[in-house]
């Protein structure tokens, strides 16, 4: 993938086994194509919408990421942000993953960074949820528990602040090195993916944003999916309306989404 940062192969949904085995080996997977361009163009477009919203509203100084770097939120109510949860390009890799289909989504949003967005500290995107009182067990020492697939919107390049990810820090109990600390391989970690590609990623594996040194947004779309065996406290953030019109697929795997009165 490209001249930068971490080499990696992207795979298409008839490489299942090479795609699951670099998943549990790295914590992440590229795969390409996951949209069509007829897709990728809806989904910009959605996301444009959004940004342009949520700029109005905070300004780049207020973002809830920092200064120029925000999350989407939620958007599963939005036909941009709900075709991402039953991808024929995503689902069978994740069925591979779990071996099972008996997972369920846990939403869908994203973040972007705007020109002028500073790097982001290495982090993981859930904590310990076993509290062992003897500390013998932690949540790095079972199997995924929860996935997100990431949609970049754009070219991810090392000008725009493409995400840095250490691979095989899923399982990892070392300490996250701050900025200060961080080594210059981990800073180099680089996933510069093209628009449309996918990255299906442990949210326990070690990543961060980087500068935005652009002059354009960098925004990449997501949606989550909780282990068969794992459940959080899900927010119920999809009408009925909506819910109806869903494929009988995914409204299995958003059924527990949904507002109720």
């Amino acid at each position: 993938m490209g001249s930068e940062g971490l080499k990696v192969t992207l795979y298409t949904v008839d490489e299942i086994e090479e795609a699951v085995a670099v998943f549990h080996r790295d914590g992440f997977v590229c795969i390409r194509e996951a949209l069509a361009p007829q897709a990728l163009e809806f989904a910009q477009q959605g996301v444009q919408r959004v940004i342009n919203a949520q700029f109005q509203e905070f300004g780049k100084e207020k973002m809830n990421r920092g200064f120029a770097r925000h999350s989407f939120g939620d958007q599963l109510h939005h036909p941009e942000w709900a075709m991402l949860v039953d991808l024929p390009t995503i689902l069978p890799v994740i069925d591979a993953i779990w071996q099972s289909q008996d997972y369920t989504c846990s939403g869908a949003g994203g973040d972007y960074s705007l020109p002028g967005a500073k790097v982001q500290p290495l982090h993981a995107d859930m904590g310990d949820f076993l509290h062992d009182p003897q500390g013998r067990v932690t949540f790095w020492d079972v199997p995924t528990p929860f996935i997100v697939v990431n949609f970049p919107m754009v070219d991810f390049t090392r000008e725009n602040g493409a995400i840095r990810f250490v691979p095989g820090t899923q399982r990892s109990r070392g300490p996250l090195p701050t900025l200060d600390t961080e080594p210059l391989w981990m800073q180099e970690g680089l996933l510069c993916a093209p628009a449309g590609s996918a990255v299906i990623r442990d949210v326990r594996c070690w990543h961060g944003g980087t500068e935005n040194r652009s002059d354009q947004a960098r925004p990449m779309t997501s949606v989550g999916y909780f282990a068969p065996w794992y459940r959080a406290r899900e927010a119920e953030v999809l009408p009925p309306s909506v819910y109806e019109t869903l494929s009988p697929r995914t409204q299995k795997l958003c059924r527990l989404l949904v507002k109720r009165d």
